[in-house]
């Protein structure tokens, strides 16, 4: 063959085949793909053992530092009561789910823990009058600021973190199969770079 030797042309990946076919005698089958089923499994294993532990360990973390953050909102910040300055707009469909959902924010006037008056903006139902009074919590500088966290919020955002954990476990095993499928992937190019090399003089024809 003029030219010299051809470039060696590996199977296609995409051909169809069992879901267990490294685990199976065959004369084609190589080292390497022994080596990337068990690689598989191990990391299978590995992300179903480290699961439930990373999970627990990030949820419990999450959790200590919520409930450390919910007690000092606890002692820092003050329920007290506000007087709207005008009117809360008028929702366009009235006694509907959506106006029950619906809040608006409206301008309010209330006192802090150090007994100053102060203004400030609060979300309210739709349809209240001026003068109206609505509960508002203030931090520790005398501002508007959302309630403490409940023990349900919490839960919540613990539940959170060990799902994200949970992720993230997943994702370093699918990562970790990635970099060992490549690594097997470019040796058995190489192997075949090195048997085509033996082999494709014999194919070639004198010129």
């Amino acid at each position: 063959m003029p030219g010299g030797i051809p470039r060696a042309q590996p199977p296609p990946d995409d051909l169809p085949r069992h879901p267990l076919w490294r685990f199976r005698r065959n004369p084609l089958r190589r080292a390497t793909d022994v080596a990337q089923a068990w690689i598989g499994i191990g990391l299978l294993l590995a992300v179903l053992a480290a699961m439930p532990g990373a999970m627990f360990l990030i949820g419990d973390t999450a959790f200590r530092h919520y409930a450390h953050t919910a007690r000092h909102q606890a002692a820092t910040r003050h329920q007290g009561t506000a007087v709207l300055l005008h009117d809360s707009p008028r929702h366009p469909e009235p006694g509907s789910d959506e106006e029950k959902r619906t809040r608006y924010r409206v301008e309010v006037r209330f006192t802090d823990r150090l007994g100053h008056s102060r203004t400030g903006r609060v979300d309210v139902r739709p349809g209240l009058p001026a003068g109206s009074t609505v509960p508002v919590w203030t931090g520790p500088e005398g501002g508007i600021t959302d309630p403490p966290m409940t023990a349900a919020e919490i839960r919540s955002r613990c539940m959170g973190w060990a799902i994200i954990a949970a992720l993230a476990v997943a994702l370093a095993g699918a990562a970790a199969y990635g970099i060992a499928e490549r690594a097997l992937h470019r040796r058995n190019l190489a192997a075949w770079d090195t048997a085509w090399a033996r082999t494709a003089p014999r194919w070639t024809t004198p010129t």
